[in-house]
């Protein structure tokens, strides 16, 4: 994982201005010669915008027209303003300040709060999360967690578009934002928060940007002083600024027109928390002499990716389509896109698990592949596909699933319930462990449907869910199993995915992904309803989530999968759509192109008329044949019978000596491998063996859980046990 854009450095500081201008580019250097006035640089995705901004900066010190400590570079996040800082001294331009806003902001109002207010500055909350709970108690308004952090997004973004609360409802309506609240009660909650603030003698993040405004619009010796030490302004990722640090910078530049910024519409992908690209399209209107340059040499994917991301872009309407970019790769010629259609997200996520293990196993560096998805909530599937594969990975933008929050809650409650659950009412009525689950999780915030909407509360019903499924998916592979047995399952997974997990493949949401790469990329859950997200009504909003995508696609550099599943579950109803996004730019979406897909293999095709497409599919692909139990006959539905292949009431005929002795032979091959059991083979997988007692591989393979990689690695010793034929015996003598 490495920031957006390689740039091969310098090996050595270089020894002349002129020297600083070798290797870039015309259009780079076009951007790193224009010194004076207003400039507007219009980068596309991968084409070195950080290389030409910071050589520009360079430049100007080493050629002696810019004094370092009178350049002021701003971005949107700590990793960018280090990153932007480190090439700034390979070149040479060591003292120019390179910070986020927020930060700068800060530093200005630390030194002049004495002189502007008197006395120290308030104190910055670390989480204010708890001053919303606590204004929610005044006004006697009751919160869950998830709508604590959806109103306290709602008050960031009141604060951020410079918003009171007296306007709040009014403000809202107009951008059309999807309340998680009454607009009324959240104006409410909004002034009792401000005013909570003010006794506490605080302030929190928003507030530094505010108050370092108000502090330079009302004293004119302040500004005029901070204006005297920066003299030249850097604005990276301009699309993303909002109405309160547009404000901000133009307080910092006064009546000059010494500001280059740099963005790109088609990337702006943040404007639920208040960022907006109008700054940036209006750029030349406000700054008729501006210079403006378009980077469009993309180095950093091949021509198959770029191709796919102009035609993504090529599709878009609405006023950032008209400013799009028409990138051009730079790079050879590598693989076609790959597109696949599962039968469900659990076949998709051991697809995607499958291909990384065979990619990491050729040689590629785990660091360098990604799976993206669209939600945090669509991790835990991949977490565990991962781990069933063998492969290492990482979480960025998003806490891991027994880390969360609301997971964490629901599991001490389970095992309240698992130790107290004589003594609780809820539990009266549930006969089994599924129903028991739900009963206790139904306290937490589980329903039997999800919540209408997005934002948090959406996503800890999706946590919530994801436990109660776990749940019957426990029950069905061990029938009998009790509440305290899930708790025990549950601290054996936390503990395995708590464990260390350096140079692994990276999991992220698209949001977080923003501004890094790898060699490899699996965006994930491309299906209408996920892609499109289902709450983006608008046109505005629909769009957005086309950059969203255009930006995940951007983010590989040599490989890109992109995947979709017809149902959420095995056995469940095959209604689902690719996404419309992709409509003309995979094959067979000019027609009808919802065919079906059997087993987790998927169907597979390169993009646009590539060679890779296998033979033609069977006639019957778009009809599945429904999972049927192999005792009773019945229609299967849920994943932990699908896995059986039988009913979870219908009698087991399973051998005890021989599952016995593969959960022996288990625990031994998970001592030396070093990981949890449940990565060798799941429980319900050594029940389904046992039911079956597989005399060959072909028998083996059948078996849901088992898979070629498995098959190969532990297909000697599983049949060996089904032989009644000691392992030991069958092992290679090396």
């Amino acid at each position: 994982m490495t920031a957006a854009t390689h740039s091969p450095l310098f090996p050595q500081v270089p020894d002349s201005a002129d020297a600083v201008l070798e290797g870039l580019d015309p259009e780079q250097r076009a951007v790193a010669t224009a010194l004076h006035g207003p400039v507007c640089v219009l980068a596309g995705a991968g084409t070195g915008k950080t290389r030409a901004i910071t050589h520009r900066i360079a430049y100007g010190v080493r050629a002696g027209i810019l004094q370092p400590s009178s350049v002021l570079a701003v971005t949107f996040t700590n990793r960018a303003a280090g990153e932007m800082r480190g090439r700034l001294r390979q070149l040479g331009a060591v003292g120019v300040q390179a910070r986020t806003f927020h930060s700068a902001a800060l530093r200005q109002l630390q030194y002049f709060w004495p002189k502007a207010i008197g006395g120290s500055l308030p104190r910055l909350v670390d989480r204010k999360i708890q001053l919303v709970a606590d204004a929610a108690a005044a006004c006697r308004i009751r919160l869950d967690r998830g709508e604590l952090r959806d109103v306290t997004a709602e008050i960031e973004w009141s604060k951020v578009t410079q918003t009171v609360p007296g306007d709040y409802a009014a403000a809202a309506a107009k951008a059309g934002r999807e309340t998680p609240r009454d607009p009324a009660e959240i104006a409410q909650l909004y002034s009792a928060y401000e005013d909570l603030k003010r006794e506490r003698t605080v302030i929190d993040f928003e507030d530094v940007l505010l108050l370092t405004v108000a502090v330079l619009q009302d004293r004119q010796d302040i500004a005029e002083q901070v204006r005297a030490q920066y003299q030249h302004f850097v604005v990276d990722e301009y699309q993303d600024v909002s109405p309160l640090q547009q404000r901000l910078l133009e307080l910092w530049l006064g009546d000059r027109e010494n500001l280059c910024v740099v963005g790109d519409a088609s990337q702006t992908i943040y404007s639920f928390t208040g960022a907006t690209p109008d700054y940036l399209l209006d750029f030349r209107t406000r700054h008729p002499g501006a210079t403006v340059v378009k980077l469009v040499r993309d180095y950093r994917s091949t021509p198959q990716v770029v191709r796919l991301a102009n035609g993504l872009l090529a599709q878009a309407s609405g006023r950032a389509a008209g400013h799009r970019l028409e990138l051009v790769s730079q790079r050879a010629a590598g693989t076609e896109p790959v597109f696949t259609e599962y039968a469900d997200e659990p076949a998709e996520a051991e697809g995607a698990a499958r291909r990384i293990r065979e990619l990491v196993d050729a040689g590629v560096p785990a660091s360098e592949i990604a799976v993206l998805f669209r939600t945090n909530s669509q991790s835990e599937t991949y977490e565990q596909a991962l781990a069933d594969a063998g492969v290492p990975y990482q979480l960025r933008g998003a806490e891991r699933f027994f880390d969360r929050p609301e997971v964490r809650k629901a599991i001490a409650a389970l095992r309240a319930g698992a130790r107290f659950g004589g003594n609780d009412a809820l539990l009266d009525d549930a006969p089994d462990l599924p129903s028991q689950v739900r009963a206790v999780l139904s306290g937490e915030g589980w329903t039997a449907q999800p919540p209408a909407g997005s934002g948090a509360v959406r996503e800890r019903w999706e946590s919530l869910a994801a436990l109660v499924h776990l749940a019957q998916d426990f029950a069905g592979a061990r029938p009998g199993v009790t509440l305290a047995d899930l708790v025990s399952e549950l601290d054996e997974r936390a503990g395995a995915q708590h464990a260390p997990t350096v140079q692994g493949v990276t999991l992220a949401s698209l949001h977080s992904a923003k501004g890094l790469e790898w060699d490899v990329v699996f965006l994930v859950g491309v299906a209408e309803g996920m892609m499109p997200i289902t709450y983006a009504k608008t046109d505005e909003q629909i769009e957005e989530e086309r950059r969203l995508l255009y930006v995940g696609v951007t983010r590989a550099r040599e490989r890109l999968h992109l995947s979709w599943a017809l149902s959420r579950s095995p056995g469940g109803r095959p209604n689902r759509r690719p996404s419309p996004f992709l409509a003309g730019l995979r094959p067979g979406s000019g027609a009808a192109g919802r065919g079906g897909a059997a087993g987790i293999g998927g169907v597979e095709h390169g993009s646009f008329g590539a060679a890779t497409a296998p033979a033609a599919p069977s006639p019957r692909r778009g009809r599945r044949s429904p999972a049927r139990c192999r005792v009773c006959g019945r229609t299967l539905t849920d994943g932990g019978e699908m896995k059986l292949m039988r009913c979870e009431d219908c009698p087991s005929d399973m051998d005890e000596g021989v599952y016995e002795r593969l959960r022996d032979w288990r625990a031994d091959q998970a001592r030396r491998s070093g990981q949890p059991a449940f990565c060798v083979f799941t429980d319900k997988t050594l029940i389904a063996i046992a039911e079956t007692v597989p005399d060959d591989e072909q028998g083996l393979a059948r078996i849901p859980g088992v898979g070629m990689r498995k098959l190969g690695r532990y297909g000697a010793d599983v049949l060996a046990i089904c032989a009644g034929r000691d392992v030991a015996e069958e092992q290679d003598p090396d």
